[in-house]
């Protein structure tokens, strides 16, 4: 089973090897709340997307769904990461006030990302999904939907590997062969980036800035991949809520049933609790 937690033991390694010095501050600001997320209606005399077959190399997996098709509509562009090169990701985001932002590793799945989808169109809110290249591959029309919803997609990745045990060559493959269904999917590239595992390195920071990304990593890990039970994972993420808290969810790699009812149960706790779910935004 895939997951992006690592043993206590593993992390602490980890931050020694990444230096503990702050990272340098990006200046963000919160998306526009009043804006509510939709579908926009296919235009005339656009012919319908063809549903796109599951990925090879995923024996099990359910037939992907056919979605409406999207409109050309991109998401808005953003400046690329600059120097200098980070040494760590970033752990939450400042300059959002009392907001929080939700992130989804993984997927897209077409079993339980639309229902995670569903949930934030409910709500009128945003969230970041950090895609891994082979399940989007087959997936595009739910990348479609995630930006013509307001969503932030983010690279995870091709194959979720362990960064560190990479050459750079393969790190460059991994990162940008995503990138790049991203690019070609939506018209504009990922910019940000977060390692499988949490596992960070010297060369994954470069060759992530190189491709215009920030890395991002989490506050609150909802540990959702050992299945602990929906009504954990939502006191996991109401303990954990604070200003420009991260979130780590999973909507793939696994029977992810638990992370769905669990948004159903704790996004509107988090709202009637005065928080705003929004994504960041490099200016």
């Amino acid at each position: 089973m895939r997951s992006d937690h690592i043993r206590p033991d593993r992390r602490t390694l980890l931050k020694v090897a990444l230096g503990l010095g702050a990272a340098a501050s990006v200046h963000l600001i919160a998306a526009d709340p009043a804006s509510t997320p939709t579908r926009p209606a296919r235009a005339a005399g656009t012919p319908p997307a063809a549903a796109p077959g599951p990925p090879s190399g995923l024996p099990g997996r359910p037939p992907a769904y056919r979605l409406e098709p999207m409109t050309a509509a991109t998401p808005p562009r953003f400046r690329p990461a600059a120097p200098p090169v980070r040494t760590r990701p970033f752990e939450e985001l400042p300059d959002l006030g009392r907001s929080m932002v939700l992130t989804f590793d993984d997927g897209p799945h077409p079993r339980y990302t639309p229902d995670i989808l569903a949930t934030l169109r409910k709500h009128r809110v945003r969230a970041m999904f950090f895609v891994c290249g082979e399940m989007a591959e087959g997936n595009r029309d739910l990348l479609r939907e995630m930006a013509d919803d307001g969503h932030v997609v983010g690279n995870h990745s091709w194959s979720h590997p362990l960064i560190p045990g990479l050459s750079r060559a393969a790190i460059r493959d991994e990162l940008g062969r995503t990138s790049d269904i991203v690019d070609a999917t939506l018209g504009t590239p990922p910019l940000w980036y977060r390692a499988p595992y949490g596992a960070w390195n010297r060369n994954s920071f470069e060759i992530g800035a190189d491709l215009g990304m920030e890395p991002l990593a989490w506050t609150v890990d909802t540990l959702d991949w050992t299945t602990p039970g929906t009504s954990t994972i939502v006191r996991r993420v109401l303990g954990g809520a604070a200003p420009g808290a991260v979130v780590l969810s999973h909507d793939a790699g696994g029977n992810r049933s638990q992370s769905v009812a669990a948004l159903r149960r704790y996004l509107p706790r988090l709202l009637d609790d005065g928080y705003r779910i929004t994504v960041p935004q490099r200016v």
